[in-house]
This record gives structure tokens, sequence and C-alpha cells, in this order.
């Protein structure tokens, strides 16, 4: 779910490496890996070639739904072998029949591992192993916002000053979600009514948006330079933003959030199930658990790997959030059909 910044390495891991021995080419062998931009620590990503004589070619979606019709396109055929989904759709790609079953031999690892939410994601076991978890929150600047932050209301009822200087991310879940949040219903919520008036707050707040889109990480984001003053953010990514500026506020609304969970899944159709399960095995020795959740600013779910972290990281309650926080928050659930398009109908409206 969440998205990370640039690194010196976007790009060189699609580059073909050869390897040359008495005058014959021999490919190193590939593993394709479709996620998230910049959302894997290029020194894990060295290592890992290096251990593995191995290369990983990456494929990047831009959003969710990019990653599904991609998928769709190719009948994930597309010679994907491991792919990063989120929760909700990873049991989409269950019922298409696109996921391999875990290879528990094969990743030794998983005794590290717990499945975060288990309860709301239990589709994923069996199938998924958690790469990082988190919630969605607001990122403004604090010496361009009146007051400080504190409910989901004043991202989508915003002061008059901030009209235009506000970045929405292109995601309906969560705006439609979080919206309803504001309002004082589930995330979830499928009354009709509630619809109504989920709809009526976005129109209201469609003048105060800058772009539906996903705030820049770097320092070069519109968010240091004052251009934006507001924007939905995923846990994790405000921290590096703050990196740039100490007016760089993070906040957990007090209505509570949603929970999302991202996992890796290896493909059915995969070429090389055999690397994947490698890479999802090297990921999650405790030593590379713990370097991985320090890079992404994110909870392990790696109980080895956490005995390794920082406190400053442990503590910190923009990445673990409190259980006061969790009992208020939600995952995204399955809707009925005509909700779920009601719902995209909303928010198509909102980004045409």
């Amino acid at each position: 779910m969440s998205k990370r910044w640039k690194s010196p390495l976007q790009g060189l891991a699609l580059l073909s490496l050869l390897l040359v021995s008495g005058g014959n080419a021999l490919a190193k062998e590939k593993l394709v890996f479709l996620t998230w931009s910049e959302y894997l620590d290029p020194e894990l990503v060295q290592a890992f070639e290096q251990q593995f004589e191995a290369e990983i070619d990456f494929v990047y979606f831009e959003t969710d739904d990019h990653r599904t019709d991609m998928l769709v396109e190719t009948g994930s055929q597309g010679g994907y072998d491991l792919i990063l989904t989120s929760g909700n759709d990873l049991r989409s790609y269950l019922k298409r029949g696109w996921i391999a079953p875990l290879d528990g031999a094969a990743v030794p690892n998983l005794k590290h591992v717990e499945m975060p939410f288990e309860d709301q994601f239990s589709h994923a076991t069996g199938y998924g192993v958690p790469y990082s978890w988190g919630t969605v929150g607001i990122v403004y600047r604090s010496d361009l916002v009146k007051e400080p932050v504190t409910r989901w209301m004043q991202f989508y009822r915003p002061d008059p000053e901030l009209k235009g200087k506000i970045i929405a991310v292109d995601a309906q879940a969560d705006m439609i979600g979080m919206g309803l949040k504001s309002l004082g219903y589930s995330a979830n919520e499928t009354d009709r009514k509630a619809l109504a008036e989920v709809e009526q707050l976005l129109v209201a707040q469609k003048p105060f948006i800058k772009d539906y889109s996903y705030v820049a990480l770097s320092e070069e984001s519109t968010l240091v330079t004052g251009e934006t003053a507001m924007a939905m953010i995923y846990s994790g990514d405000a921290l590096m933003l703050q990196e740039h500026s100490e007016n760089i506020a993070y906040v957990i609304p007090e209505e509570g959030t949603s929970l999302w969970v991202d996992y890796l899944v290896v493909s059915r159709s995969a070429p090389n199930q055999r690397l994947a399960w490698a890479f999802i095995n090297f990921l999650n020795e405790p030593v590379n658990a713990a370097q991985h959740a320090e890079y992404l600013y994110a909870p392990t779910c790696n109980k080895a790997a956490e005995k390794l972290l920082p406190a400053e990281l442990l503590e910190d309650p923009q990445i673990y959030p409190d259980p006061a926080t969790l009992v208020k928050s939600e995952a995204y659930k399955r809707l009925p059909p005509r909700v779920a398009k009601r719902r995209n109908e909303i928010f198509s409206r909102m980004v045409d």
C-alpha cells in the first residue's frame, strides 16, 4: 500500500546482466517482481542478487487497480514470479486462481512470521506472506495549517485558506472509506443514505484538492516546498517526509483509520517459483526483516526481527499505533457488488 521514495537503484534492476564464460554469454537467473516502485531497500536487493547469483527485474504498478489491470490483461501470464498485493486484492486473486499455495518447506523462516490482523485477513493464510502493514493518516504543514489536525473532517472540510492546497490519494477505498469515518460511519458502510452523504462531502471538498495522486516523498515534494499544505498518506511515508522538514506533522485522526497489510504472493504461473520462495525466505531472515522494517519505517511481522529493532522505532506511535487507535480502526471488507459499483461511480466523478 505504501509508496516509496526515489533511489539511485531505480531502473538498474531492469538491466540484463550477463555472465561471460569461455566466450559464451550466460544470463543470470531472474526473479520478476511486480510491486510498488521503491518499496524495497536497495541494499537487500544487492545482497539477494549476490547470494543467489540472480537478478531481480522490477515491474511497477501505480495503484492497486493498475496492478489488477496488468494481471487481467495478461491473464496472470505476464511472466511475474512474485507479486506484491494488498490484503483485499489477495482475496480476489485467489478466486481467479492466480496465486500458488505457500510452500512451507521452501520458506523455513515462516516460523518467525506472525500474520497481522489475522481475523480480518484470514483469507491470506496459506497463500500470502506479510510484507508490511500500516495505517492511513493525514500529513500536513504545521506552519500553514492554523489548528493542529486531529480529525478526518479537517481534511474533508478544510479551512478556506487551504483551497487548492490539498492532495488526495487516487484511491476510492481510502477517500470514500475515510470520508465515511469522518461522518461517523464505518469505512465499510453500505447504506444508501451514508453513500449519498459522503458523495456530497467529496463534491464540497473538490475545490480544495490540488491533485488526486500521491504526494511525492523527496525533498522536491510540494509538501516540503509549501505548495501543498495537507495530504492523505500511508504510514511510514510521513516519516520519510519529516526528514526533509521540521514543519511536517502527521496524525492518525481520533475517529481511527483503515488497517492495511501488503503481502508477497507467488504467481501460480511463475516461471521461477523456486527463486520466488527463496526471496521470501531471504527477506524473512531476522536480520534482513529488521533492515527491511527500518527502511520502510514500518512494523515488522517477523517476531525474531522485532528483537533487533531500535527502541525509537518500536515506541513510535506513527509506526506502531497504540491499542486505543487500533480498536477504532478497521480493514476494508469485500462489499456487495451494488455498493462497490456505487462507490466507484462516486469517486470517478471526483477524479474525471
